[in-house]
């Protein structure tokens, strides 16, 4: 799952460019190898399921998401996965996976109450006994989108040799109500015009997350603050959740 930018083709195809595989999908694909059946809830273009699979994982790998021009590229690598257009107001399982998943700051689409709640509780239906849930969000205490600033330039190349300058803006100088405004822009000199998307974000710490689990029917069993295990401190990059239906 990710923001509106990539559900034009010619975005998707820069987005696994622009998202190279690093530690948090080691620690996701771990989990992954683990399970005999897995949900990845926001898949984008596969990434994460497409490796599991082609490293040889045996069992059952679903890959959810609302972007049809995502699983497009997905798709085109493996067909072995089942790749299902939709989100959990759409598509439903019951008690069908022993691992779901939410990687990429997916989690942090999800902007209204109901909409947090909707997700957890589907995600919860979809687990085995005994299944987890595991996802991250971005710590706000560590106040990340003071980084994200017109003058850091990432380029990507697509298909085909052109070179992508991608940026981002936030709006409204931070978060209000805890969320976070910005405007993402894509330039090349092969464009007659840049391309420019406006996404929000929204930022939940550990207890506000924490109530949100509950009233969904989940436990937290474990949190991390980054990749490696370390705590869940105030200058933590990330919020990572194992969680899991309450007893």
């Amino acid at each position: 799952m990710v923001d509106d930018s990539f559900a034009d083709v010619s975005l998707a195809v820069l987005y696994d460019g622009l998202n190279t595989w690093g530690p948090a999908d080691d620690f996701y694909l771990g989990l992954v190898r683990q399970a005999d059946a897995v949900l990845d809830v926001g898949c984008g273009t596969g990434q994460l399921l497409r490796r599991a699979r082609a490293e040889g994982h045996r069992g059952r790998l679903v890959g959810l998401d609302p972007a049809a021009a995502m699983l497009v590229q997905a798709r085109r690598d493996r067909t072995d996965v089942e790749w299902v257009l939709g989100d959990t107001r759409v598509r439903s399982w019951d008690g069908e996976f022993d691992l779901a998943v939410m990687t990429g700051h997916a989690f942090q689409v999800l902007l209204g109450d109901e909409d947090v709640l909707q997700c957890l509780r589907a995600v919860r239906r979809a687990l085995k006994p005994g299944g987890r849930f595991v996802f991250e969000t971005r710590n706000p205490a560590a106040r990340p989108w003071e980084r994200w600033t017109p003058d850091r330039v990432h380029e990507v190349t697509a298909p085909g040799g052109t070179v992508v300058r991608v940026r981002h803006e936030v709006q409204d100088g931070g978060p209000r109500d805890g969320r976070v405004r910005f405007t993402e822009t894509f330039d090349s000199d092969h464009w007659p015009a840049p391309r420019v998307s406006h996404t929000v974000l929204r930022f939940l710490d550990a207890a506000e997350l924490d109530g949100f689990l509950t009233a969904a029917g989940l436990t937290v069993l474990e949190q991390y603050g980054d990749w490696g295990g370390g705590p869940l401190t105030p200058a933590a990059p990330e919020i990572i959740t194992v969680a899991a239906p309450a007893a």
